[in-house]
């Protein structure tokens, strides 16, 4: 019943418009989520080179799980498993798309208590249309690391990506969760991305991006039980006419509660970035502490950002906080790092490394933040 729904839902639901408060920035004009041909099957190359104890591959010919760790669920994700849909329904267009078509997810289950040394680790290649569904469930106690990464075979592939992920974090468990987008500047990329954290669990989650055309990407943490927390760590870098759209959402439900989230990105050339940042306190949320920031880097006189940070406070006993900012180069640091002998464009590399190192500091997984790092230093103009 939950497939013929969706597919209603889809054809019901009018395509977003910049009359929408949430799309006010992101225009679609021109793009028709039905006019991308199937996905074809193709080899894509990997930002991360890692030692994992689980490995999965998804394509236009399925997903191939090369390497499950024993004693975890690391298995095509069943369409009656009853925890999907609890976090993303179809309620909202591209939502609904994705419930409608998805075919090929994953379902990962780390039993209570167990704890696992090495990630988990699984590749996305999008072409034509591709829709990528994952439920990770940490249950009580466990401890794991899982990284998703979505890329594309060339850099001229024109695709549409559909992906949602839908996290339960189990009391006093431990999950950190990685979601790289390299996408080419041809695909569309429309991503919800939805966790639930209980009673003194902790979500250490980190986003990258640094592909793809358009799209939107939605991060939302609920809070859900006492003491939990969340940590969200963002870094994205466009240039060209890239538009990246960032919108998320931190849910203080129960109370004792903290969630801290900090996102960076550069941009060059006409590129545009969008945030979107709300932080909610439910009323009985007393003792929350919350923390968001978004700073922006333009390296380009034409480049455009535009955060919008907002909190919704329901309770009296909190601490909430929020920072956005959108500045250019410091004329002074490159006056002085020139003035020492520097061209000037290792000297913008020099600040450039600089602005996102705090960031890059919070990625935990060493991996990762080399990764990370690595993708944002390629998009730094060489000298």
């Amino acid at each position: 019943m939950s497939r013929s729904a969706a597919v209603e839902a889809y054809r019901a639901l009018p395509l977003p418009d910049t009359t929408e408060e949430h799309w006010r920035f992101t225009d679609l004009a021109g793009f028709d989520p039905d006019a991308f041909a199937g996905a074809a099957s193709a080899e894509i190359e990997t930002l991360l080179d890692l030692d994992v104890s689980g490995y999965a591959t998804v394509t236009a010919d399925g997903i191939d799980i090369a390497k499950a760790p024993e004693g975890v669920t690391f298995a095509p994700l069943p369409e009656d498993y009853e925890r999907l849909y609890s976090l993303v329904g179809w309620d909202e267009k591209f939502a609904a798309h994705n419930a409608a078509m998805w075919k090929n997810g994953l379902l990962v289950v780390v039993p209570k208590g167990v704890v696992l040394e090495k990630p988990l680790y699984v590749r996305i290649a999008a072409t034509g249309q591709t829709f990528w569904r994952l439920v990770v469930v940490a249950e009580e106690g466990a401890r794991a690391s899982l990284i998703e990464e979505y890329a594309s075979p060339a850099a001229d592939t024109e695709a549409y990506s559909n992906a949602v992920t839908e996290l339960f974090v189990e009391p006093n468990a431990k999950l950190e969760y990685v979601s790289l987008q390299n996408l080419s500047r041809e695909t569309w990329h429309f991503a919800s991305h939805h966790a639930r954290v209980e009673r003194d669990a902790e979500l250490d989650w980190v986003a990258g991006g640094f592909g793809s055309k358009k799209g939107k990407t939605r991060i939302q943490n609920d809070l859900n039980g006492p003491g939990a927390t969340s940590r969200v760590t963002g870094a994205y870098f466009a240039d060209g006419t890239q538009h990246l759209d960032y919108d998320t959402f931190q849910e203080h439900i129960a109370p004792d509660c903290t969630s801290d989230f900090a996102f960076k990105g550069a941009l060059r050339d006409h590129a545009t970035a969008v945030w979107r940042g709300m932080i909610r306190v439910e009323k009985d949320a007393q003792k929350t502490n919350a923390y968001q920031e978004c700073r922006n880097l333009m390296l380009s006189p034409t480049t455009h950002a535009v955060p919008i940070p907002g909190l919704e406070i329901l309770a009296n006993d909190v601490r909430c906080t929020h920072g956005a900012t959108v500045g250019r180069v410091d004329r002074e640091q490159l006056f002085y790092l020139m003035a020492r002998g520097l061209p000037r464009t290792e000297a913008e590399r020099l600040i450039v490394r600089g602005f996102f190192q705090d960031v890059l500091d919070r990625i935990e997984l060493e991996p990762v933040r080399e990764a990370v790092t690595a993708a944002l230093e390629a998009r730094i103009p060489q000298g």
